[in-house]
């Protein structure tokens, strides 16, 4: 068994794969829609599918916002260096919603930053856990 994908439900499906695209450089692997059950889905990600798990971005047509709930918490990303991370997504129109640093009660570089619809990714450094 592996895991093939995490889909998260998005409320503007190409607002949301710029993002991912265009901030944080995943790839647009596979988009289709489904007319009759009024929905479209995206699928993202850093290497193909065979490859690697990726997100599946899920629009259900004239849906435009989710309550995300307190039970989500979010996605893990290892980077090179998580500080050139979060200037990156700065730069490029991102939010960063905590800088990147050491973890409380660890040394472990994190940082984190937020998608369109308010997911949290978190930005782990390499070699740091």
């Amino acid at each position: 068994m592996r895991i093939l994908h995490t889909m998260l439900r998005v409320g503007d499906l190409d607002r949301s794969i710029a993002f991912y695209r265009d901030v944080l450089g995943m790839k647009l692997l596979r988009r289709h829609e489904y007319p009759d059950g009024k929905f479209t889905l995206a699928f993202v990600g850093y290497q193909d599918e065979a490859e690697g798990a990726v997100l599946e971005l899920t629009y259900n047509w004239g849906v435009d916002r989710y309550e995300l709930g307190s039970a989500y918490g979010h996605i893990a990303l290892e980077v090179d260096d998580a500080y050139q991370a979060c200037a990156r997504v700065r730069q490029r129109g991102g939010k960063v919603t905590r800088e990147a640093g050491p973890m409380k009660h660890g040394t472990t570089v994190i940082a984190f930053v937020e998608d369109p619809d308010g997911y949290k990714i978190e930005f782990i450094q390499k070699g740091a856990h």
